[in-house]
């Protein structure tokens, strides 16, 4: 499957996502693409199946390779399907970037640490505890999910800075 990373202002990027009920063969070829376009992008950690215009409630997480400063919870490839947060807790000030947003970083308030409940592919229910960057990406993605970008986080304009590559992401 070849997608295309939707780009803001599209406007299918503000469409919220419906839950996933079939964890099926398509879902897990799904994943598989979007996999192969996180470790294919440069400084990608993660991607939701929103930013390909699809409009299911899936991620994908990957922070293993990430040299960022606040890798404290790494569980490898994280593949979640209907992901919730059921608990949150501590508040940090991160600079986020994104594939569908390429031009711009920007700095967002989010939780350190969260507690989610999901399905694996094969429509498990799993329950995460995971805190620091992968926490952080795992937040982005559900916004995504949810029909926001780090865009609709902003506090003012003087938070949002251009980017001087636009190879790196959240």
């Amino acid at each position: 499957m070849d997608f295309e990373i939707l780009k803001y202002p599209d406007k299918r990027l503000l469409i919220p996502s419906e839950q996933i009920t079939n964890f099926d063969k398509n879902l897990k070829e799904l994943s598989n693409s979007l996999i192969n376009i996180v470790h294919s992008s440069p400084k990608c950690v993660g991607i939701a199946a929103p930013q390909v215009a699809i409009h299911k409630r899936l991620i994908i997480v990957d922070i293993t390779n990430s040299n960022h400063r606040l890798k404290t919870v790494c569980n490898g490839i994280l593949t979640l399907a209907n992901p919730k947060i059921i608990k949150a807790e501590g508040e940090i000030l991160v600079r986020e970037g994104c594939l569908s947003v390429p031009e711009f970083t920007g700095n967002i308030k989010r939780f350190f640490s969260i507690e989610i409940y999901a399905n694996d592919l094969e429509g498990n229910e799993i329950k995460l505890q995971t805190e620091g960057f992968e926490a952080i990406v795992i937040q982005h993605e559900i916004d995504h999910l949810d029909g926001k970008i780090f865009l609709d986080r902003i506090a003012s304009p003087k938070e949002l800075f251009r980017r001087k590559s636009t190879h790196g992401q959240v």
